[in-house]
């Protein structure tokens, strides 16, 4: 399955209307077997799924590294894949356990969920960052998204270092973007304490525990941020910068890493 599809529409316009083509996303549901138990199902765009899977799984705290899993197969027409790994069992009893601890202060979840708040750790990476450099990347992601130009149904995803996007994906989900992003790294075996992820959309709590995960110490949106995911930025040492457009920018924690 490709990633869009052309189907015929009628388009209306004011008082006329007509037979056109146009162009829509596909998605499909993927779903992981862990150690021959079912963990989830994921809808997401139909490509690059070995991305998607490592970086589901690195994502909730599942596997820390590539080598981590032993076996791995994908029945691509049943959209299964099968994962063996190493023994997590502590892993997967804190895989929806919930944390409350306090945030900042502020009263507010510190981490979802136990895995993010007993594995992840403040970012010390040596990434620095002009905010002319930020707005060219973010323009880069912006031209380099062809299908959400085709279809206006995907988000954008990036890995990116003071000149080039370096790693990039896009996908009907937002998490599932970044997930492929996750992915791409541990593979791969690519150092990231000196990059920056690059969003297409919001930046949620969620997303910032992502790139935590990732280990840029950088996350650039054209989009907002929210509130806990700048508390969360604060207390893992994450630069967050939204509304990245134009020539223009706010950055929300640790100013520190962009150089004028």
């Amino acid at each position: 399955m490709e990633i869009f599809e052309k189907r015929s529409i009628i388009r209306f316009s004011g008082s006329t209307s007509e037979n056109k083509g146009d162009f829509v996303v596909n998605e499909t549901p993927l779903t992981i077997m862990l150690n021959k138990q079912e963990l989830a199902t994921i809808v997401c765009s139909p490509y690059a799924q070995k991305e998607l899977v490592v970086g589901f799984l690195a994502g909730e705290g599942l596997i820390k590294k590539y080598s981590d899993i032993t076996d791995y197969f994908h029945r691509e027409k049943q959209e299964v894949v099968w994962v063996e790994t190493e023994d997590s069992d502590t892993a997967m009893e804190n895989f929806m356990g919930r944390n409350f601890g306090s945030c900042c202060g502020k009263s507010r979840p510190t981490l979802y969920f136990r895995n993010d708040s007993e594995q992840l750790r403040p970012l010390y990476g040596n990434a620095r960052f002009s905010a002319s450099e930020l707005q060219e990347l973010i323009r880069q992601l912006d031209d380099g998204s062809d299908t959400f130009r085709m279809t206006g149904g995907v988000h954008s995803a990036a890995l990116a270092d003071n000149e080039r996007i370096l790693i990039k994906y896009e996908d009907i989900g937002r998490h599932n973007a970044l997930d492929r992003v996750l992915g791409h790294t541990i593979i791969n075996g690519i150092a990231t304490e000196d990059k920056a992820v690059l969003l297409s959309g919001r930046i949620s709590s969620e997303m910032l525990i992502k790139a935590a995960r990732i280990g840029t110490p950088v996350i650039v949106s054209r989009s907002a941020p929210t509130g806990l995911a700048i508390d969360l930025a604060e207390e893992l040492n994450i630069t967050t910068v939204g509304f990245v457009r134009g020539n223009s920018m706010n950055v929300y924690s640790h100013p520190e890493r962009i150089v004028r």
